[in-house]
């Protein structure tokens, strides 16, 4: 979808196919339009390395911001790169209520982090994160997280070499170790893998739980109103 901004005509794309992201604001993936574009003169006398573009959300209407690196500068147009940095990214969701109260605290802030791009410091509150939950979890709790990921590892099918930075962010905790510097990539691994984490080790327990108390319930009720009626 190459992107250029023209004299005469303002924003153009080579591809008809619609431009899509999730917005920011409402959450749903929906087409984004644009909606106010930098004028051609001033982007034409000052140059800039890249250029900020407001699209608006089909969905809600709202206003969302991305920033383009310029690839060229002509007499009639202004190319952009393709590739372009949401400057709002949308919130990582999780069902918070199932975590241990630090736990939750924590990887609020987590995922924080990784919406606003801030990988290292998302993996450093990751491993915060997951050591509150291994003593939250109890005894032999860490070693049920570890055989949690290692079953998400061969579920993705990702191999151990790609996986190891993933492993040490979750599970070493030597004093003076320094955490390694994981890119967008693995960043993204790291977040769906810590959600898969907590997910079994925490939500599917205590959603299960909840489900057979309420069909203990209304058993119960069931059977008490048979024997009243008797």
């Amino acid at each position: 979808m190459a992107i250029t901004i023209e004299r005469d005509r303002g924003i153009q794309r080579q591809s008809e196919e619609e431009f899509g992201l999730e917005c920011p604001y409402c959450g749903v993936y929906a087409h984004m339009a644009p909606q106010s574009v930098p004028d051609f003169d001033k982007l034409e006398e000052t140059r800039p390395k890249h250029v900020g573009l407001v699209y608006q959300c089909d969905a809600c209407a709202a206003p969302v911001f991305l920033r383009f690196a310029v690839k060229q500068f002509s007499e009639s147009k202004i190319e952009l790169y393709r590739n372009f940095i949401e400057l709002e990214r949308p919130k990582e969701r999780f069902q918070f209520s199932y975590l241990p109260n630090r736990t939750e605290v924590i990887f609020r802030e987590a995922l924080a982090c990784y919406s606003n791009n801030h990988f290292n410091a998302f993996a450093s509150m990751c491993r915060r994160a997951a050591n509150s939950a291994f003593e939250a979890l109890g005894e032999n709790g860490k070693l049920r997280a570890f055989d949690e990921v290692m079953m998400a590892q061969d579920i993705a099918e990702l191999d151990d070499v790609s996986f190891e930075p993933i492993k040490k962010v979750l599970f070493e905790h030597s004093e003076g170790e320094d955490l390694p510097l994981l890119n967008r990539a693995q960043a993204g691994v790291l977040l769906e893998v810590t959600k898969d984490m907590f997910y079994q080790c925490f939500v599917r327990r205590g959603k299960l739980t909840r489900a057979i108390k309420v069909r203990r319930f209304f058993v119960q009720e069931a059977n008490g109103g048979l024997s009243n009626s008797a």
